[in-house]
């Protein structure tokens, strides 16, 4: 697979069976790395509590990461979790007790580095053992500068982080800090709340993106008719799977930055440039993201012949409802994992999900603003998904490109699509 711009990847060598022997470096795929080998390391939370355990990644530069500190209940999938832009600004505990067992490779990413401030693992594994595995998840992380600690209690993280609420934490290698110190840093870090990550993973510029799912496609993987229907994505930190879904289905993508103003998407779609709207995840506070709500809402309430289709995905799902007049507001611990419940009302079914979110859409301003509920958390009940009735706008607080065995969302793009195919050539 190819990536542009901020989605570049290295190209990785035809595919082969290898040994040990085959690759350099000590952490390299395949070698067996001893724990007792790694320094000390530490996460200090806000309240007090310290976890001691070995450093693994970018040991010995210094380290003392300051940020959120979250937790997901995903399985599988680590290398994805570690490259999606939406963790940004976040320390990510792993609750899957094995982490590292089949290494990295330079295909599974969702963007072009690692976007976590740091990782923690119950285990790290000593042996990467898959045949499309090109380097080990320590060595993974060294080369993008991030810090882990592995042999700590994630359960006690994940219970105290579950009863008070995500918070900001510290990890570092560093034995010149103490404890105290290392407490009063995290609770000096800003919070979450009120903070517009979107700038440090968002393009700068625009870019074309034709990569598909290729073998990955459950039926489809030709890409279909390219370039049918032209699809305008606001980049917010978008996952680079999103990208290819859209691709799958034959629509030609067009990645801009997040803050494009509404004048340019409108003049594009006046002049048939653009056939939809695609506005993508991200991370921090969507509140904050003043400049993106602002066009977006100057693009709904114009007066077209024409209606451009819209469709958000987690950060986008709560910018639209923001833009539309609804409020959202600060999950305890939020969503993190890939078998979260999730009703469409529409239909009646209960899809598994994927998701990964801090910020949720408060239900009565939605409904005041005129947005209708399509799905919801069956954890929490929490707003997953909404419409705006009689247009051809919705979104959904999931992730449906993410498939980590069910592909019981990816329906959501193929409605995006027959949008912006019934929108061709239609008069409002």
């Amino acid at each position: 697979r190819r990536g542009v711009g901020r989605f570049a990847r290295v190209q990785s060598s035809p595919m082969k069976h290898t040994t040990p022997s085959d690759r350099s470096g000590a952490t390299q795929a395949g070698v067996a790395v001893s724990a007792q080998t790694r320094p000390p390391a530490r996460l200090v939370l806000a309240d007090g509590s310290v976890f001691r355990g070995r450093a693994f990644g970018a040991t010995g530069r210094g380290l003392a990461t300051v940020a959120e500190v979250v937790f997901s209940t995903s399985m599988l999938g680590y290398q994805e979790s570690l490259t999606d832009p939406s963790y940004t600004g976040q320390i990510l505990v792993d609750t899957f007790p094995l982490v590292g067992n089949t290494g990295t490779n330079e295909e599974d990413v969702e963007s072009g580095r690692v976007q976590v401030a740091g990782f923690v693992v119950r285990e790290l594994a000593r042996r990467a053992s898959n045949f499309r595995a090109t380097r080990s998840l320590e060595a993974f992380l060294e080369r993008s500068g991030v810090l882990g600690i592995e042999g700590v209690d994630t359960r006690a993280i994940t219970r105290r982080l579950r009863t008070t609420g995500a918070m900001a934490g510290v990890i570092t290698d560093r034995t010149d800090l103490s404890d105290a110190a290392l407490v009063e840093m995290a609770r000096s870090a800003p919070s979450m709340a009120g903070q517009n990550l979107v700038p440090r993973v968002g393009c700068a510029s625009g870019l074309t993106w034709a990569e598909t799912l290729g073998d990955w496609s459950p039926g489809r993987g030709s890409g279909g008719d390219v370039g049918r229907l032209r699809v305008l994505a606001l980049d917010c930190g978008a996952k680079a799977n999103i990208l290819r879904n859209l691709a799958d289905r034959g629509c030609e993508v067009r990645v801009v930055p997040h803050d494009i103003g509404a004048e340019e998407i409108l003049g594009m779609h006046d002049r048939g440039e653009i056939d939809g709207l695609f506005i993508s995840n991200g991370p921090g506070d969507p509140a904050a993201v003043e400049r993106t709500i602002a066009t977006l809402r100057e693009v709904i309430g114009a007066k077209r012949d024409r209606e451009l289709p819209i469709f958000g995905i987690c950060l986008g799902h709560q910018l639209l409802s923001l833009a539309i007049g609804a409020k959202t507001y600060k999950l305890k611990f939020g969503h993190r994992g890939a078998n979260q419940p999730v009703l469409n009302r529409l239909t009646g079914h209960v899809e598994i999900t994927s998701q990964n979110h801090g910020f949720a859409v408060e239900p009565g301003s939605l409904a005041e603003a005129g947005g209708e509920i399509t799905h919801l958390h069956l954890n929490d009940q929490t707003v997953a998904g909404f419409r705006v009735k009689g247009r051809p706008i919705f979104s959904v607080q999931y992730h449906p490109e993410a498939s980590p065995g069910p592909h019981d969302a990816s329906y959501l793009f193929d409605e995006f699509v027959a949008s912006m195919e019934a929108g061709r050539g239609s008069v409002v």
